[in-house]
């Protein structure tokens, strides 16, 4: 693939697999809590284009941001981090 000026890359786990060449990624973030200054986990769910149909449920995987796939698919999934056990 190449390499177009600077692209976002996030991690987060595969959630569903279910669809064709298409995995669901949750990605986890921390955020600061603006009157408790706790740090509160916060989550989002992206659509990522998988070509090869690798990708399982549990896994953790890189995706880079790219150009609108379909509806809702906007990032490519780059590379598997780690296998689900």
């Amino acid at each position: 693939m190449e390499v177009r000026g600077n692209r976002r890359t996030i991690s987060g786990v595969v959630v569903s697999d279910k669809m064709d060449k298409t995995i669901v990624v949750r990605v986890e973030r921390l955020v600061k809590h603006p009157a408790f200054h706790k740090y509160i986990r916060q989550f989002v769910k992206y659509k990522a284009h998988d070509e090869a149909n690798e990708c399982r449920v549990g896994d953790r995987v890189v995706i880079v941001e790219s150009r609108p796939l379909s509806k809702d698919k906007r990032w490519r999934m780059r590379s598997i981090l780690e296998r689900a056990k």
